[in-house]
């Protein structure tokens, strides 16, 4: 179960002030571990992770452990039991072992507890029940070490019972299978996410979406997709598809070209949505504003791939929709397509490189004119700046109202 010096510390600690918040807590008789991701991903080869802790000590106690030795605290989530502590201006979160839900007193009177066992039995998967200390020891209760080495994921004890507790565990399941998994998922714990599928429906959308978008950007997200639509996990909020060859290609091309995944782009990659299916994906899965903008501009407009090589067309592209627009339709075109040799590299440095052109002509310029009614300027104006456009950007002021004369 404890790993002596199992794990290099440095490789979690990379502001040594940390080091204080443990001797405050050591010196009220407590114990502050790092757990969860933090561990986890370490563990795994990865950075980039936030840091989790817990400690034995309740709130109260930490927050005088902390005054004690002249660090400050701040609320950060008194419903959970969690204090913020403040070092070198970041705010560290700190969570208190609880004896859990099943408690008698209210949410507001949480109990505490300093068995650290009982901690980890009340997390989701075995690879995020694993502990470290300052020195690197690592505590283990369910061979979270072992799962992950191996490539297995599965939940702690009773999957029924994790499911029941939070179902989007469920999606959190596939996430980190995702992730970390190797092989087949674990029979137990996919079968136990299966037959309670429908516990999803008790689930935000949001929260779903969250997910989903997180299991969309993984190294194995075709495989963890596949296996979720052949087990209709989702199949009261998303169609199935038959895009995945295409999201492979779209994850390869990603990959050769070091650029950075777009969960909205593998989203729509997954369907080609025309509108009105981009609008319906949009409500259900409560879209933001801006993916929803994002989402129904790749449907409405194309990047003709066979036209790149053109300027006047490149610069015509980005004038109507941004070069951020084209460089996302071209990749997901090239992804839908059988081109092997396409520059995109090079198409991108291009887009990069245009300067969007101001129309020379407004609205103001036709009403001072009197060339049109005010009623029918807006309608003027949008048929001058086509002309505009097709002239290449080149017809001047003048010419534009001359047309119109």
């Amino acid at each position: 179960m404890i790993k002596t010096e199992f794990l290099d510390i440095s490789r979690i600690v990379k502001d040594k002030s940390i080091f204080k918040l443990f001797d405050a807590v050591e010196s009220h008789g407590g114990a502050l571990r790092f757990v969860g991701g933090a561990v986890r991903d370490v563990l795994a080869g990865l950075e980039g992770f936030e840091l989790d802790l817990a400690t034995d000590l309740s709130p109260d106690e930490l927050v005088e452990a902390c005054q004690d030795c002249g660090l400050k605290t701040v609320p950060v989530g008194l419903k959970y039991a969690t204090t913020g502590v403040v070092i070198n201006n970041n705010i560290l979160k700190v969570s208190s072992l609880q004896k859990g839900k099943s408690s008698s007193k209210s949410a507001d009177s949480p109990e505490f507890t300093d068995d650290w066992s009982f901690d980890a039995s009340k997390r989701d998967l075995t690879i995020n029940a694993v502990y470290a200390d300052q020195h690197g020891n690592v505590f283990d209760y369910y061979n979270g070490t072992s799962d992950l080495e191996n490539g297995i994921i599965r939940f702690i004890g009773n999957p029924l019972e994790r499911i029941q507790e939070q179902p989007v565990r469920i999606m959190r399941f596939f996430r980190f299978y995702s992730i970390f998994g190797k092989g087949m998922p674990d029979l137990k714990s996919l079968k136990a996410c299966v037959e309670n599928k429908n516990l999803l429906r008790s689930v935000s959308v949001e929260q779903i979406r969250d997910e989903l978008f997180k299991i969309f950007v993984t190294r194995n997200a075709i495989e963890t997709l596949k296996i979720m639509f052949e087990n209709s996990i989702l199949d009261f909020i998303l169609p199935d598809s038959d895009k995945l060859k295409a999201l492979k290609n779209l994850s390869c091309l990603i990959e050769s070209y070091n650029l950075k995944p777009d969960a909205l782009r593998r989203l729509f990659l997954l369907y080609v949505p025309d509108v009105t299916l981009a609008e319906n994906l949009a409500m259900r899965l409560h879209l933001t504003k801006l993916q929803k903008k994002r989402l129904l501009q790749w449907a409405r407009f194309d990047f003709d791939l066979s036209k790149a090589t053109s300027k006047t067309y490149l610069r015509q592209a980005v004038y109507r929709f941004g070069a951020e627009f084209c460089k996302d339709k071209a990749l997901i075109n090239l992804a839908l397509s059988n081109i092997s040799d396409f520059e995109l590299i090079s198409l991108y440095e291009q887009l990069d490189k245009i300067v969007v052109p101001t129309l020379p002509i407004s609205g103001a310029d036709l009403v001072k004119n009197n060339l049109c009614e005010p009623a029918q300027t807006r309608q003027t104006l949008e048929m001058l700046q086509e002309k505009w456009i097709d002239s290449d950007f080149m017809l001047s002021k003048e010419e534009l109202l001359a047309m119109v004369s």
